[in-house]
């Protein structure tokens, strides 16, 4: 009876068992074989040795582009502006007349001035004639000579007051600011508008201290201006003989050639030279990336060896790599797309 029940109880499991096998052989036989680096065809490729060589390190930093020529309209007298004959964007040329403000005061002044002046000259002029006919003496007539230059001294005094009055432009440019308008108040010292040449541009930027000793009057720097899609030559006309202890830095000037679409206030970049620092260089078309790594394929002894990488300054059709390739290892520049670590190849 307990053999019998033993009998009866194996036979599933034996079902089971066949079962179990027969299901992993239809797995295998679906997945199929799989091909190693080994078993691949050899794959041709092209090499080339990494160099060491010494490239030169620019830098970049922000400018400012500026007119190199550039006033500060302001007012001399107080008074209101009667008249105001530009406008944002008016060209205008050397001794155009800018602004007029109001000035019945020292009109009023320069009337009672000359009334004195033409006294004075009266008084002089009948005391000299007194003096030939020895009824005056030559001290009174100094005295006169005297007071008709203090009364001249005042007229032109008042005259160049009077003249304050009518703003004139002091060489020829474009109003980039008008923040004044007719019937305003104008005091001495307030800004009523901006006058900036546009024909002759500068470029100022701050070098750090480390890299403005490298600099000297009359070299050129690339200058690239992103806004106005152009990319122009700087030549260094300021060196400032300080840094800013703050940000260590030192003001630099650079004068660049006009051009129609370049503003004033438009941002730019100055490419500075750098030092020069050993670095292995290889080809750029030599390194994929893939996610966030970056690799390359070295050739030895007819196979290729999968190699992280670190790379960094890019010069021209070279590229840096700080780590994982060194002077003389033979790295793959041709397609590695094909390519896996171990895979054996012929190089052309």
């Amino acid at each position: 009876m307990k053999s019998a029940s033993l009998r009866s109880f194996s036979a599933p499991a034996s079902f089971l068992l066949l079962a179990l096998l027969a299901l992993t052989s239809c797995k295998s036989e679906q997945h199929g074989p799989r091909h190693t680096a080994e078993e691949l065809a050899p794959l041709e490729v092209q090499v080339i040795a990494a160099e060491q060589v010494q490239p030169l390190r620019q830098v970049e930093i922000m400018a400012t582009v500026e007119a190199a020529q550039s006033a500060t309209i302001a007012a001399k007298i107080s008074g209101n502006i009667t008249e105001l004959p530009v406008n944002l964007g008016s060209k205008v040329n050397s001794g155009d007349i800018l602004a007029v403000i109001s000035a019945d005061e020292i009109k009023a002044k320069l009337s009672q001035a000359q009334a004195q002046l033409e006294q004075a000259q009266r008084n002089l002029t009948r005391e000299r004639n007194l003096l030939k006919k020895n009824a005056a003496t030559a001290e009174s007539v100094k005295t006169l000579e005297e007071l008709k230059r203090i009364a001249q001294a005042a007229f032109n005094e008042t005259q160049t007051m009077l003249d304050y009055a009518t703003i004139k432009a002091p060489f020829a440019g474009v109003i980039t600011s008008k923040p004044a308008n007719v019937g305003d108040l104008a005091t001495p010292g307030k800004t009523l508008l901006k006058l900036e040449n546009e024909s002759s541009l500068q470029v100022i930027t701050d070098v750090p201290e480390a890299l403005v000793l490298d600099l000297a009057i009359g070299d050129t720097l690339p200058v690239k201006i992103e806004a106005a899609g152009v990319e122009v030559s700087g030549t260094v006309t300021e060196i400032a003989p300080t840094a800013d202890p703050t940000s260590r830095t030192a003001p630099v000037k650079l004068q660049i050639p006009a051009s129609p679409n370049i503003r004033s206030g438009q941002f730019a970049r100055v490419s500075l030279p750098g030092r020069r620092g050993t670095a292995i260089m290889v080809p750029r078309t030599a390194v994929q990336s893939f996610g966030q790594l970056e690799r390359v394929f070295i050739e030895l002894n007819g196979r290729v060896r999968l190699q992280l990488v670190k790379t960094g300054l890019v010069v021209d059709d070279l590229i840096e790599v700080l780590s994982g390739v060194s002077a003389g290892d033979r790295v793959v520049v041709s397609d590695t797309r094909e390519l896996v670590d171990g895979r054996r190849v012929t190089v052309k």
